[in-house]
């Protein structure tokens, strides 16, 4: 007979595929500390699929637009903040995509959107981000550059897309058809993937400003209005970055 710890490592060694035959070995085990094993590898199986019931709802629109073949997600990062750019993400997912745990970026942990934008980078069909600098923002409003930052996503893919699901809006000046969903990021795979690819760039961008204006707090805050990035405004001014036309109220000339 095993030790617990032996069979502790085997459970903690085991992919998802291999545990209904570890339980199903040790579920007559009557020692306590097995028992624990075997329940949390029930409840680890249990949440496996709820998330594949979870994603298999995020394929409503891409089922619905399947015969268009290329869809592509696109959604953005950081319309709100004082500071930094505005960023959109592009992706074209395969169809058979089962990559769990994609959902709206602000929903999910740094970690986890870490984690994921490499495996989408490394999954997708194609990807791409668009890049729009505070200087633009101020010029053309937020709302444009969003529009422009969606567009240079597009235009980056390597793949054409031939339908776009949108996070709410529909981008001007774009001949592909497009589809606006209300909150798409947490209701469609293709815009919750694109929500990632900008959330993502967007804070290792902040994180690098954050090392040239340290007093401001970038890496933390990415550029929003929090308390501490506020009283550094208006205690050492606005850096290059800054949005003049969103931190007008804060500072004075």
């Amino acid at each position: 007979m095993k030790k617990i710890e032996e069979i502790r490592e085997l459970f903690q060694a085991a992919c998802f595929d291999e545990l209904p035959e570890l339980i199903e070995s040790y579920e007559r085990d009557a020692r306590q500390g097995v028992q624990k094993l075997v329940s949390s590898a029930q409840k680890k199986l249990t949440l496996l699929e709820k998330e594949k019931e979870r994603l298999e709802g995020l394929k409503v629109y891409e089922k619905k637009y399947d015969s268009y073949g290329a869809i592509c997600g696109v959604d953005e990062a950081g319309r709100g903040p004082l500071a930094g750019p505005v960023v959109a993400g592009a992706v074209i997912l395969p169809g058979d995509c089962d990559i769990l745990y994609i959902n709206d970026s602000k929903k999910l942990s740094e970690k986890k959107r870490e984690e994921l934008y490499d495996v989408i980078a490394g999954r997708a069909r194609a990807w791409a981000v668009g890049i729009v600098l505070p200087e633009r923002i101020d010029e053309i409003n937020i709302l444009q550059a969003t529009y422009e930052a969606m567009r240079q996503a597009i235009g980056k893919l390597t793949l054409m897309p031939k339908l776009l699901l949108n996070d709410a809006v529909t981008i001007p000046g774009v001949d592909i058809p497009q589809v606006p969903i209300i909150k798409g990021d947490a209701k469609s795979i293709s815009i919750g993937a694109a929500s990632i690819m900008a959330k993502v760039t967007r804070d290792r961008i902040m994180r690098e400003y954050d090392s040239i204006f340290p007093q401001y707090g970038f890496a933390e805050n990415k550029g929003y209005g929090s308390p501490a990035h506020l009283e550094a405004l208006r205690k050492y001014g606005p850096t290059p970055i800054h949005r003049k036309s969103f931190i007008k109220n804060f500072v004075t000339d």
